[in-house]
């Protein structure tokens, strides 16, 4: 199922454009709120994804999510319960590192032991619980799942200070000579709430268009 934004695209831009004349300014120069959502069958399949990833480029950590699939596949599909069943040899081959072996075998206990909520269970919860539970997972911070928030589950509210883009682009929009601090941030993007998302999306456009 292709999943869905959790708020009113419209109604966003319109709470951000009267209550910040400059990013009012930058969604007239960006355009359009297009945030394209990345589906995902569980939180398991997105946050192994999220793992496998971690500190790699594209094409090689494309490889290694495509053979751990694979190897996912051969013992039942892409769930908890198969990663249980793939040796430690069989994660190495697939070009895992002893952390990220180690991580995605916390991932996948978690998920059985019920912390990594199924996806029907993760809509009834709140974005503060869903971080606890979350990185309660090796190998999972807040960054990743501010971006889960985001990206899939297409929550509203979520404000990624620990994303460096986030605070360039704030700093750049805002015209800040030093790197402004999460709690500076987090005071301005009151006036945001609770459509932060959005303007954190509209801050990382910010940075595509200056290029």
């Amino acid at each position: 199922m292709k999943p869905r934004l959790q708020f009113d695209p419209a109604a966003a831009v319109a709470h951000l454009r009267a209550g910040d004349a400059t990013l009012a300014a930058l969604i007239d120069r960006i355009g359009p709120f297009a945030l394209e959502l990345q589906p995902a069958a569980s939180l398991f399949e997105a946050l192994l994804r999220s793992i496998v990833y971690q500190q790699l480029h594209g094409k090689a950590a494309a490889t290694i999510h495509r053979r751990v699939l694979a190897g996912l596949a051969s013992h039942g599909g892409p769930g908890p319960a198969a990663l249980g069943k793939m040796s430690d040899e069989e994660l190495r081959a697939a070009g895992l590192s002893r952390n990220k072996l180690l991580a995605v075998r916390d991932l996948a206990a978690k998920c059985l032991e019920g912390t990594v909520p199924s996806l029907a269970a993760a809509a009834r919860l709140g974005d503060d619980e869903l971080v606890a539970r979350l990185t309660a997972v090796r190998g999972i911070g807040p960054w990743t799942v501010h971006m889960l928030l985001i990206f899939h589950l297409g929550r509203p509210d979520v404000m990624p200070t620990g994303d460096f883009a986030i605070r360039l682009g704030f700093k750049k929009l805002y015209r800040k000579r030093k790197e402004p601090k999460p709690e500076a941030i987090l005071l301005h993007a009151r006036r945001w709430a609770p459509y932060r998302s959005v303007a954190s999306w509209y801050l990382w456009r910010s940075l595509d268009a200056g290029k």
